[in-house]
């Protein structure tokens, strides 16, 4: 029997390189096609319906698409209908294995928008066939993948990635940039990150003791393929069409859905890296879907001559963080993609951060949003640097990236660490427990049961292979 322990170890001497890819290129290079420049780039998308319909919308848009291929594991479903009768001519598949394996040459990129639990085995054989990954945020849902697939981008330089938190080649990118380097944010200490909008999870039974019972699956739905490498389980519909989000076997919760809009500039622009401790305070703990509220304490180490940062993670519709005086009124951000539960709703205080430094608070939305000084009387006289216009959005910017004209601002070596920031916030939610981490070893070495779970449970049976990639 595999146990965690023996995968842990086997799929870390893979990432650093000591296994063989099952599928790597015979003269060990990444193999990626590059557009030329003035062409559009050969587009397989993979989940068309609900959030992946907007994102091939979004291709489409830029006029620097073809979109070449649709594969999604419920072609017949009425979320689905709207891209198959778009894009005719593109080829439909429910199984993106068989999609490579039947018109590989003809792909030049894909982008992915199915649920996060997925998102790792696609993108791995994606780099290792020298297909350009667009993926929908978070990138990964546990540790282990975002470091497999944050190796693999290396091992693949040709091969370009991109995350899907669009507000990275937005307005709040550019200026947090440019307030960094100009010392505007400067000896940030800590940082409160809110979303506090009710989220699907909230109107279920806390106390329940076992997983929902057994459903007919949807004659049309390849569940199985759906289900990718998690261990199976049986149908449920409240596993399905964006609930999946709400269990800790398929998604990240609200930390992971909102997280990557919210403290994305912070974490890359402060370097924060990863914790050394995180702390849970829960309320609705159960085993199997998320708290009803959570507030989550990240605490970051010094990095060169910047000090330590607490970062506190507040969800749940009661859960706000302290506001500071003259916070004001708190802005509903512009732009921000509606989700399965339909348009995000203005409420007291509306997705975003509040950002604390020595001399100066600022506070910001969610996704593109930019900052502002806190009081409003405290900015009145300062010099701020000009912020300079995105040249691309980011749906431009990751094609623009595949044709060699720019680079991606949010690749997988960008986002991933981010990415297991809300895997180890997922860890200790789900165990109810404060974690003690060592970014050297990157182990947990507090509690055996947390450490086991940085590689979450060994693959199904048929999905080893994309751990060795």
């Amino acid at each position: 029997m595999t146990t965690r322990r023996d995968f842990l170890k086997t799929a870390m001497l893979a990432s650093a390189g000591l296994a063989v890819g099952l599928r790597a290129n015979a003269d060990g290079g990444s193999g990626a096609k590059t557009a030329k420049a003035g062409n559009k780039v050969n587009l397989a998308c993979i989940g068309i319906g609900n959030r992946g319909e907007q994102i091939i919308n979004d291709f489409d848009e830029t006029g620097l698409a073809n979109i070449v291929a649709l594969c999604d594991v419920d072609l017949g479903a009425k979320h689905t209908q709207n891209m198959l009768a778009k894009y005719p001519k593109a080829k439909q598949f429910k199984d993106f294995r068989q999609m490579f394996d039947k018109m590989g040459s003809e792909i030049e990129a894909v982008c992915i928008a199915v649920p996060d639990h997925a998102h790792f085995p696609i993108s791995m054989l994606a780099i290792s066939l020298g297909k350009h990954v667009y993926v929908e945020k978070p990138m990964a849902r546990t540790f282990l993948e975002a470091e497999l697939m944050m190796d693999a981008a290396r091992k693949h330089p040709k091969v370009v990635t991109q995350v899907g938190n669009q507000g990275h080649s937005e307005a709040n990118y550019f200026q947090f940039k440019a307030w960094v380097e100009a010392g505007v944010i400067k000896d940030v200490t800590a940082i409160s990150a809110h979303m506090n909008n009710d989220r699907r999870w909230h109107k279920w039974d806390v106390n329940i003791h076992k997983l929902p019972d057994k459903e007919p699956i949807p004659s049309t739905l390849e569940w199985d393929m759906w289900l990718a490498a998690v261990p199976y389980h049986d149908y449920n519909a409240k596993f399905h069409y964006g609930d999946w989000r709400s269990w800790y076997d398929f998604g990240m919760g609200a930390l992971g859905d909102w997280g990557a809009h919210i403290v994305d500039t912070a974490h890359e622009f402060l370097q924060l890296g990863l914790p050394y401790e995180v702390r849970p305070t829960l309320t609705g703990h159960n085993e199997y879907f998320y708290p009803t509220s959570s507030t989550i304490l990240f605490r970051f180490p010094a990095r060169g001559d910047m000090p330590p940062v607490d970062l506190t993670w507040y969800d749940g519709v009661n859960n706000l963080p302290p506001i500071p005086k003259g916070y004001g009124k708190s802005e509903l951000a512009e732009g921000i993609p509606a989700s399965g539960q339909g348009e995000i709703k203005a409420t007291a205080l509306n997705p975003g951060k509040i950002i604390y430094g020595r001399d100066l608070t600022f506070k910001g939305g969610s996704h593109g949003s930019t900052l502002s000084i806190i009081p409003e009387e405290k900015a009145k006289g300062m010099k701020l640097p000009e912020v300079p216009k995105s040249p691309s959005n980011h749906f431009a910017n990751f094609l623009l990236a595949c044709m060699g004209r720019e680079k991606t601002r949010s690749p997988f070596e960008i986002h991933g660490t981010l990415s297991q920031v809300f895997s180890l916030g997922v860890i200790a939610q789900r165990l109810n427990v404060p974690l003690y981490f060592d970014s050297r070893s990157k182990q947990i070495t507090n509690n055996a049961f947390a450490n086991a779970m940085l590689a979450g449970l060994p693959p199904r049976k048929g999905w080893e292979q994309y751990y060795k990639l």
